[in-house]
Protein backbone atom coordinates (compact mmCIF):
# COMPACT_ATOMS: atom_id res chain seq x y z
CA UNK A 1 0.00 0.00 0.00
CA UNK A 2 1.16 3.64 -0.43
CA UNK A 3 2.38 5.72 2.51
CA UNK A 4 0.02 5.55 5.48
CA UNK A 5 0.07 9.32 5.86
CA UNK A 6 1.23 12.13 3.61
CA UNK A 7 1.25 15.88 3.91
CA UNK A 8 3.15 19.14 4.10
CA UNK A 9 4.83 20.82 7.04
CA UNK A 10 4.89 24.63 7.03
CA UNK A 11 7.14 26.50 9.41
CA UNK A 12 10.34 28.47 9.88
CA UNK A 13 13.73 26.84 9.43
CA UNK A 14 15.68 26.90 12.69
CA UNK A 15 18.83 25.09 11.57
CA UNK A 16 20.16 22.07 9.68
CA UNK A 17 22.93 19.55 10.20
CA UNK A 18 24.28 16.36 8.63
CA UNK A 19 24.46 12.88 10.10
CA UNK A 20 27.75 12.22 11.81
CA UNK A 21 29.99 9.86 9.79
CA UNK A 22 30.09 6.32 11.14
CA UNK A 23 30.57 2.74 9.95
CA UNK A 24 27.02 1.50 10.58
CA UNK A 25 25.81 1.78 6.99
CA UNK A 26 22.66 3.66 7.96
CA UNK A 27 20.82 5.79 5.44
CA UNK A 28 22.43 9.21 5.35
CA UNK A 29 20.37 12.34 6.02
CA UNK A 30 20.50 16.09 6.17
CA UNK A 31 18.41 17.03 9.21
CA UNK A 32 16.19 20.12 9.37
CA UNK A 33 14.72 21.62 12.51
CA UNK A 34 11.52 23.52 11.70
CA UNK A 35 9.66 25.75 14.16
CA UNK A 36 5.84 25.64 14.21
CA UNK A 37 3.15 26.60 16.75
CA UNK A 38 3.03 22.94 17.84
CA UNK A 39 6.76 22.89 18.50
CA UNK A 40 10.00 22.14 16.69
CA UNK A 41 9.80 19.42 14.02
CA UNK A 42 12.71 17.16 13.10
CA UNK A 43 12.84 16.49 9.34
CA UNK A 44 15.20 13.88 7.89
CA UNK A 45 15.99 14.40 4.20
CA UNK A 46 17.45 11.21 2.66
CA UNK A 47 20.51 11.86 0.52
CA UNK A 48 21.83 8.30 -0.02
CA UNK A 49 23.37 5.44 1.92
CA UNK A 50 26.94 5.74 3.18
CA UNK A 51 27.60 2.01 2.67
CA UNK A 52 25.53 1.15 -0.39
CA UNK A 53 25.81 0.92 -4.14
CA UNK A 54 22.48 2.76 -4.39
CA UNK A 55 23.17 6.19 -5.81
CA UNK A 56 21.24 9.40 -5.28
CA UNK A 57 19.96 11.88 -7.84
CA UNK A 58 18.69 15.39 -7.20
CA UNK A 59 17.40 18.64 -8.68
CA UNK A 60 17.59 22.19 -7.33
CA UNK A 61 15.54 24.94 -8.98
CA UNK A 62 13.20 27.84 -8.29
CA UNK A 63 9.40 28.00 -8.54
CA UNK A 64 6.82 30.78 -8.35
CA UNK A 65 4.50 30.15 -5.38
CA UNK A 66 1.39 30.25 -7.60
CA UNK A 67 2.29 26.89 -9.17
CA UNK A 68 2.10 25.28 -5.72
CA UNK A 69 -1.50 26.29 -5.00
CA UNK A 70 -3.33 25.49 -2.78
CA UNK A 71 -0.30 24.97 -0.49
CA UNK A 72 1.75 27.95 -1.66
CA UNK A 73 1.40 29.64 1.75
CA UNK A 74 -0.32 27.31 4.25
CA UNK A 75 -0.73 28.27 7.90
CA UNK A 76 2.18 27.10 10.09
CA UNK A 77 2.00 23.48 11.18
CA UNK A 78 1.43 20.06 9.59
CA UNK A 79 -1.36 19.55 7.05
CA UNK A 80 -2.58 16.22 5.66
CA UNK A 81 -2.86 16.14 1.88
CA UNK A 82 -4.95 13.87 -0.30
CA UNK A 83 -2.72 11.87 -2.64
CA UNK A 84 -4.39 13.31 -5.72
CA UNK A 85 -3.91 16.05 -8.27
CA UNK A 86 -5.13 19.45 -7.11
CA UNK A 87 -4.75 18.78 -3.39
CA UNK A 88 -1.33 20.39 -3.15
CA UNK A 89 0.39 16.99 -3.17
CA UNK A 90 3.68 16.58 -5.00
CA UNK A 91 4.34 14.10 -7.79
CA UNK A 92 7.65 14.40 -9.66
CA UNK A 93 6.22 12.81 -12.80
CA UNK A 94 2.71 14.29 -12.85
CA UNK A 95 2.75 17.72 -11.22
CA UNK A 96 2.76 20.33 -14.03
CA UNK A 97 5.51 22.37 -12.37
CA UNK A 98 7.76 19.38 -11.69
CA UNK A 99 7.30 16.91 -14.54
CA UNK A 100 9.83 16.89 -17.34
CA UNK A 101 8.44 18.30 -20.57
CA UNK A 102 7.73 15.62 -23.14
CA UNK A 103 9.63 17.24 -25.99
CA UNK A 104 7.06 16.03 -28.53
CA UNK A 105 6.21 19.44 -30.02
CA UNK A 106 8.68 18.86 -32.84
CA UNK A 107 9.38 15.74 -34.90
CA UNK A 108 12.96 16.97 -35.24
CA UNK A 109 15.02 19.13 -32.93
CA UNK A 110 13.81 22.74 -33.35
CA UNK A 111 16.10 25.54 -34.56
CA UNK A 112 18.47 26.94 -31.96
CA UNK A 113 16.54 30.19 -31.48
CA UNK A 114 13.30 28.25 -30.90
CA UNK A 115 15.03 25.95 -28.42
CA UNK A 116 16.39 28.95 -26.50
CA UNK A 117 12.87 30.39 -26.19
CA UNK A 118 11.52 27.03 -25.01
CA UNK A 119 14.33 26.70 -22.46
CA UNK A 120 13.55 30.17 -21.13
CA UNK A 121 9.81 29.49 -20.83
CA UNK A 122 10.14 25.94 -19.51
CA UNK A 123 13.78 25.29 -18.55
CA UNK A 124 14.95 21.66 -18.61
CA UNK A 125 15.65 20.19 -15.18
CA UNK A 126 17.78 17.05 -15.61
CA UNK A 127 18.64 14.90 -12.61
CA UNK A 128 22.15 15.27 -11.21
CA UNK A 129 23.78 12.07 -9.95
CA UNK A 130 26.49 11.93 -7.31
CA UNK A 131 27.48 10.99 -3.80
CA UNK A 132 25.61 11.69 -0.59
CA UNK A 133 28.15 14.43 0.16
CA UNK A 134 27.49 16.11 -3.20
CA UNK A 135 23.73 15.83 -2.68
CA UNK A 136 24.09 17.37 0.79
CA UNK A 137 26.16 20.22 -0.61
CA UNK A 138 23.49 20.86 -3.26
CA UNK A 139 20.71 21.04 -0.67
CA UNK A 140 22.39 23.12 2.01
CA UNK A 141 22.57 26.51 0.19
CA UNK A 142 18.76 26.79 0.24
CA UNK A 143 18.60 25.97 3.98
CA UNK A 144 18.82 29.52 5.28
CA UNK A 145 17.84 29.85 8.97
CA UNK A 146 14.77 32.03 9.39
CA UNK A 147 13.32 31.24 5.97
CA UNK A 148 9.75 29.94 5.68
CA UNK A 149 9.96 26.29 4.67
CA UNK A 150 7.63 23.66 3.19
CA UNK A 151 8.54 20.00 3.77
CA UNK A 152 6.52 17.36 1.89
CA UNK A 153 6.62 13.77 3.11
CA UNK A 154 5.31 11.41 5.77
CA UNK A 155 4.90 12.50 9.40
CA UNK A 156 6.45 10.45 12.20
CA UNK A 157 4.16 7.96 13.93
CA UNK A 158 5.27 9.45 17.25
CA UNK A 159 6.64 12.89 18.01
CA UNK A 160 7.04 15.91 15.78
CA UNK A 161 8.89 14.99 12.62
CA UNK A 162 8.84 14.21 8.91
CA UNK A 163 10.58 11.54 6.83
CA UNK A 164 10.30 9.97 3.37
CA UNK A 165 11.28 13.39 2.02
CA UNK A 166 12.19 12.04 -1.44
CA UNK A 167 10.52 10.30 -4.38
CA UNK A 168 8.07 7.73 -3.05
CA UNK A 169 7.26 5.81 -6.22
CA UNK A 170 9.07 3.72 -8.80
CA UNK A 171 10.83 1.32 -6.40
CA UNK A 172 11.46 -2.01 -8.15
CA UNK A 173 9.60 -5.25 -7.54
CA UNK A 174 11.24 -7.27 -4.79
CA UNK A 175 12.55 -4.23 -2.94
CA UNK A 176 11.48 -3.52 0.63
CA UNK A 177 9.81 -0.31 -0.54
CA UNK A 178 7.64 -1.82 -3.29
CA UNK A 179 4.52 -1.77 -1.11
CA UNK A 180 4.98 1.95 -0.38
CA UNK A 181 4.92 2.96 -4.05
CA UNK A 182 2.19 5.42 -4.88
CA UNK A 183 1.42 8.48 -6.97
CA UNK A 184 1.00 12.02 -5.59
CA UNK A 185 2.99 11.31 -2.45
CA UNK A 186 6.54 12.43 -3.28
CA UNK A 187 8.63 14.38 -0.81
CA UNK A 188 10.30 17.75 -1.31
CA UNK A 189 12.07 20.53 0.56
CA UNK A 190 11.20 24.12 -0.38
CA UNK A 191 12.36 27.34 1.26
CA UNK A 192 10.85 30.74 0.52
CA UNK A 193 13.26 33.45 -0.57
CA UNK A 194 12.92 37.15 0.30
CA UNK A 195 11.57 37.81 -3.21
CA UNK A 196 8.73 35.35 -2.58
CA UNK A 197 9.97 32.59 -4.89
CA UNK A 198 10.62 29.07 -3.61
CA UNK A 199 13.98 27.30 -3.84
CA UNK A 200 13.21 23.61 -4.36
CA UNK A 201 15.21 20.44 -3.65
CA UNK A 202 13.96 17.08 -5.01
CA UNK A 203 15.77 13.76 -4.62
CA UNK A 204 15.38 10.16 -5.71
CA UNK A 205 17.42 6.98 -5.65
CA UNK A 206 19.00 5.52 -8.77
CA UNK A 207 16.93 2.34 -8.42
CA UNK A 208 13.65 4.28 -8.69
CA UNK A 209 12.00 4.44 -12.10
CA UNK A 210 11.40 7.72 -13.92
CA UNK A 211 8.09 6.46 -15.32
CA UNK A 212 5.40 4.77 -13.22
CA UNK A 213 1.87 3.42 -13.62
CA UNK A 214 -1.27 4.51 -11.78
CA UNK A 215 -0.16 2.55 -8.73
CA UNK A 216 3.24 4.23 -8.60
CA UNK A 217 5.02 1.06 -9.75
CA UNK A 218 7.71 1.07 -12.49
CA UNK A 219 6.46 0.86 -16.06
Amino acid sequence: MPLENYGVLSGTLHRHFRDRPDAQGRWYHVHLEVDTPEGRYACAVDVDSKKSAVGVQWKVFTLHPSVLEPVDAPSPGYHDLATASGSGAIDYQRHPALAERTGCLFVRRPPGWVQRILDRIDPPRPWTAGSHLEASAALEPILVPGRPVLVFGEPFDEGLGMHNIHQNQGDPAGSQWWDENGTWQDGATMTRRPDGLYDVFLSKFSTQADTTDAGGHPV
